[in-house]
């Protein structure tokens, strides 16, 4: 004994082999009794062999322990089943309880039937159940490989109870506890054959059918050992042929299956191995092919004695809720066409026609399925003499299917249709469609049939439907509906589709249905997601936009706010042109358009990031131009609506005033500028904060003259505009102006005085300010920051002098007459014009002081640029205060030194003196005075030596007539002046020859019509007559159709 103990340690198989079988022998033929004592040294040893990895000594050892529980008796093996017991459902290997399934099994075999009837029904339960661990349940399948070995035909009455057990572990998830069920199944079988086809038999034929595709396979596998074991063939060769329809199978083996299966069921049998052969999973399909070769002697034939039993079983599985059976019938169905040849059809068809007309909506779309795979495989001569006719309408009734299923699968038939007979497939079934549309039962399904169709067949069916669905009336519903499933085919029509459906919501906007018909537009372009369509799409919805019609740019404009509101395509390589065509059509006559347009350009800039922003400046300045220049001047409609006003472009510009380069920032104020100037002040008003802010801010820091001088004139702007609004920002507002007044650009510190002059009209306390002003030009040590203050002081005088404290006014006069003689000439100019516009708010008193000791004062003897400083200061008082000049008092003194001036030898003073007769010459004009006799003194000057006095003459002139407001003179008194004006159109300076005839345009009024010239050239001679029609053919005719320049003559204002 000590020997063989130790031989179950050796490392040789074949001695630890050797010692088990031993042990085995000894305890069948030796006395229990001898025995005995060595018990418990040998049976570790066993139960090591029993677990070894090595097959055969797991066997030998298996066979031992049931020799030694024979011989010896249960009750010497207390702890023996236990451990079996517990090692059969170890974790550690399958060895571990492949040896314990083994010994178990030669244990119960030891113990007799008893044991089996009395441990068989827990095994039995705990091998069926699903939610113990696999390792378990494979554990005590693998009792079902050993016990048949062990008890043999004492085992046949658990062949039934255990079948189940092994077809659900089949199925499993984990592979080892198939493999282990499938080597249970081959053990029933290869034992049982008998016994097993009637108890296995039925379970693997719904295990064929099952809809796991595992059970599937098992099921075949186990099926062709059942049918080899009756065909007496061992399957084990290979069937891998050159053709899937070689056959192995004898004569013999066929009669061997009909004698123990029976005809019915040998039919149902093979039915099931051959639609394996079409399974929708490769291994099914391979398992399924090996086995009919094997047991299958010839195809065809074989096929046409299973027919009807295939036929039910295919009708079956095309009613399958089950996809994957579905198509496995439908690739059967096919199969069997190519197998068997054309000639079945008719016998197929009609099965397929009943199959259509079922209650059961699963029925119906696996015979939809089963067509496409008939038609697969049918020639198209074949087809259409078969069954041309009856499957039309067929599919046409399957594509009107209450159930969606039904529609796809009939849809795939129609494509599988058109792939065989082309174009006709559209003609026979698409109108009926079409038709069906308008019955109110069958819309819906013949809609979503159509969908279905498209889906699978949009290249071909589409060129077949735009044009029937576009023609008048324009379905735009059904275009809308399809359009979801058409894919990038939708491009290569959207050429005849855009254009139907502008026309379609034209005539329905405004009505009940126009939300409607709106929503199938959209749907229709927001279903478009290529390049190329949203180009088209794009493109062609700004050509519309341009059209003469006013309704087709209203619905132009609707889809494309519809369309940028909801694509979420990128759409950044339109948006220049997007904007620049939305922008021209806030000038549209339609408030509508203007609307659309109007949110069209939100949605657009809603969603631009920083850098996309600023990118489109230069752009949207330029398209500002255009559109102020189609206005004429007058306020762009599409910035004047209400609650909108211009926060649709906002953001780009405070973006660029904010972030943008110097380039940038200047191009965006100058933008901002010409969109206040096209704004009404109470479009204007809500967006004052956005505007100001970022104006102010950028104004503070250190930036180009250009950047500044853009900034102040928005500002300015927008003060003329919307004044009293910007109240809250006045003491920034004044802050920023008066340090810009300080400025090194002679630019910036001009534009800052203009803004000064428009703050100063919100001002209710304007003291300060003027104090402020006044110790600036006394510190000032500069001087061109001087007379720009002086500039600044002259426009805040125009906007609040009659707001001023007497004595600070007084202040402003006393400094404003001592620098009237100053050497430099800006200086002198700007302060002249500052005491001119003063006059106007002075009292009588302090007027006639200014006037009579200083301005009219005797003049001999003084400085001429103290002459000069008061011809210039005589010139803007009579421009500004006419009335307070004109009166009996002075206006003799006014008239002769005006005439003073005008005749002085220094040409600055002649020119002022021009300028202040000019200014007169307008008053009299306007009042009930008017100029009744001849203008000797312009003639003289119009005549005069210098080409300097000549030109400001001549400009004078022009100024005095342009304005409408200004009546005309009698053709009398014009006659001499255009006589003048023409012998200058010969001057030698171009200068007075191109002045002088615009003059003579402003003196006619050739810009409201020729009836002043006609009387001018009844009265003309001859020679001048002939001069003046030479003229106004070459240059008079061409320069009245432009429009006048807004110059002023004022040459105090420094620009």
């Amino acid at each position: 004994m000590p020997i063989v103990q130790r031989a179950f340690q050796d490392r040789s198989t074949d001695t630890r082999k050797m010692a088990a079988q031993i042990i085995g022998n000894m305890y069948s033929l030796t006395d229990q009794k001898d025995l005995s004592p060595y018990l418990p040294s040998v049976i570790p040893g066993l139960k090591a062999s029993l677990l070894d990895p090595v097959p055969d000594v797991r066997t030998v050892s298996a066979k031992a322990l049931g020799a030694m529980v024979k011989g010896m008796g249960e009750s010497c093996f207390d702890d023996l089943l236990p451990w079996l017991m517990e090692t059969l459902a170890s974790e550690q290997s399958s060895v571990d309880r492949s040896g314990a399934a083994q010994g178990l099994a030669e244990v119960m075999a030891g113990l007799g039937v008893e044991k089996l009837d009395k441990l068989m029904p827990d095994v039995v339960q705990t091998a069926s159940k699903v939610d113990i661990a696999s390792h378990v349940r494979d554990g005590y399948i693998m009792m079902f490989i050993y016990l048949p070995l062990t008890f043999g035909d004492r085992f046949t009455p658990y062949v039934g109870p255990i079948i189940p057990c092994i077809l659900k572990a089949l199925a499993d998830e984990n592979e080892y506890v198939r493999d282990t069920a499938l080597r249970a199944g081959q053990r029933i079988i290869s034992m049982y054959a008998e016994t097993a086809i009637a108890l296995l038999l039925p379970e693997l034929e719904q295990g064929l059918f099952d809809d796991l595709w595992r059970i599937r396979f098992s099921s075949v596998q186990l099926l062709g050992d059942l049918l080899f074991h009756i065909s007496g063939v061992t399957g084990k060769m290979t069937t891998e042929s050159a053709s899937e329809d070689d056959n192995f199978g004898t004569a013999q083996s066929n009669k061997a299956i009909i004698g123990a299966l029976g005809g019915e069921r040998r039919n149902r049998v093979l039915s099931g191995l051959y639609m394996g052969r079409s399974d929708t999973q490769l291994v099914v399909r391979q398992a399924s092919l090996h086995v009919w070769k094997i047991v299958v002697s010839n195809t065809p034939r074989t096929l046409r004695e299973i027919l009807p039993t295939l036929f039910t079983l295919l009708l079956g599985f095309l009613a399958s809720d089950c996809p994957d059976k579905r198509t496995i019938a439908a690739r059967t169905l096919g199969d069997l066409v190519r197998k068997l040849g054309e000639k079945i059809l008719p016998e197929i068809i009609p099965i397929l026609e009943e199959g259509l007309r079922s209650d059961k909506s699963d029925e119906r779309q696996g015979v939809c399925i089963g067509l496409s795979e008939i038609m697969k495989s049918t020639s198209r001569d074949a087809f259409e003499e078969t069954f041309l006719y009856s499957l039309v309408p067929t599919v046409r009734k399957a594509l009107c299917d209450p159930l969606e299923e039904v529609r796809e699968a009939a849809a795939k038939t129609f494509e599988q249709l058109h792939a065989t007979i082309g174009h006709q497939a559209l003609d026979d079934i698409l109108p009926a469609l079409l038709k069906q549309l308008d019955d109110e039962e069958t819309a819906e399904f013949a809609l979503d049939g159509l969908k279905q169709v498209m889906a699978v067949k949009s290249r071909s069916v589409l060129p077949y439907l735009v044009p029937k669905l576009t023609a008048p009336p324009v379905n735009t519903r059904v275009l809308a509906f399809l359009s979801a499933v058409a894919g990038d085919a939708l491009t290569r029509h959207l050429g005849v589709i855009l254009p139907a459906l502008y026309s379609s919501l034209k005539d329905k906007l405004g009505t009940e249905e126009g939300q409607q018909e709106l929503a199938s537009c959209q749907a229709v372009i927001l279903s478009v997601e290529d390049e190329v369509g949203q180009r088209i799409i794009i493109e062609d919805l700004l050509e519309a936009t341009r059209s003469p019609d006013a309704g087709l740019r209203q619905a132009a404009a609707t889809i494309l706010n519809g369309y940028f509101s909801r694509t979420r395509l990128d759409y950044s390589a339109h948006t220049r042109n997007l904007l620049s065509g939305l922008i021209r059509l806030l000038n549209d006559s339609n408030p509508e358009v203007l609307v659309q347009s109007w949110d069209a350009i939100n949605s657009i800039t809603k969603k631009l990031d920083a850098g996309s922003q600023l990118a489109l400046i230069d752009d949207l300045h330029r398209d500002i131009r255009s559109v102020a220049a189609d206005v004429k001047g007058q306020h762009l409609p599409g910035f004047c609506l209400p609650k909108k006003g211009v926060t649709c472009i906002l953001p780009v510009l405070r973006e660029g005033v904010l972030t943008g380069s110097s380039e940038q920032k200047e191009e965006a104020a100058k933008a901002l500028g010409g969109v206040i100037k096209l704004t009404s002040p109470e479009a204007l008003r809500p967006s004052v904060v956005n505007i100001t802010g970022p104006l102010i801010r950028i104004l503070g820091d250190r930036f180009a003259w250009s950047v500044k001088t853009a900034l102040l004139e928005t500002l300015t702007l927008l003060l003329a505009k919307v004044g009293i609004a910007l109240k809250p920002f006045l003491p920034q507002l004044q802050t920023t102006f008066l340090k810009a007044l300080q400025d090194s650009s002679r630019a910036v510190r001009l534009k800052a005085a203009e803004a000064l002059g428009q703050l100063v009209s919100i001002h209710s306390k304007v003291d300060p300010l003027f104090t402020e002003q006044l110790s600036a030009i006394h510190n000032a040590e500069d001087s061109g920051v001087r007379y720009t203050m002086l500039q600044a002081l002259r426009f805040v005088i125009q906007g609040a002098g009659s707001k001023v404290d007497p004595a600070i006014r007084k202040n402003i006069t006393t400094t404003l007459l001592s620098m009237l003689g100053h050497d430099e000439d800006a200086t002198r100019m700007s302060s002249a014009g500052c005491l001119g516009e003063l006059c106007a708010f002075l009292s009588e008193e302090d007027l006639r002081s200014v006037l009579l000791q200083h301005v009219l004062a005797d003049i001999s003897g003084v400085d001429w640029m103290v002459r000069h400083g008061r011809s210039m200061a005589l010139a803007i008082a009579v421009k500004s205060a006419p009335e307070q000049l004109c009166v009996e008092e002075y206006s003799s003194t006014v008239t002769e030194a005006i005439l003073a001036s005008a005749t002085a030898d220094r040409i600055p003073i002649a020119t002022s003196g021009i300028r202040a007769m000019g200014y007169l010459m307008r008053h009299q004009l306007r009042t009930e005075e008017g100029i009744t006799s001849p203008l000797s003194f312009p003639l003289q000057c119009l005549q005069n030596q210098s080409s300097d006095i000549r030109l400001v003459s001549e400009r004078v002139l022009w100024w005095v007539f342009k304005d409408e407001a200004t009546p005309s003179l009698e053709p009398a008194l014009i006659k001499p002046l255009v006589k003048s004006l023409l012998d200058n159109t010969k001057d030698k300076n171009t200068s007075v020859r191109a002045q002088s005839e615009h003059t003579i345009v402003s003196l006619l009024r050739l810009r409201q019509g020729e009836q002043t010239m006609q009387s001018v050239s009844a009265i003309l001679d001859s020679a001048s007559n002939e001069l003046l029609s030479d003229c106004h053919r070459r240059s008079l005719r061409k320069i009245s159709s432009l429009p006048d320049t807004k110059e002023e003559i004022d040459d105090t204002i420094l620009t």
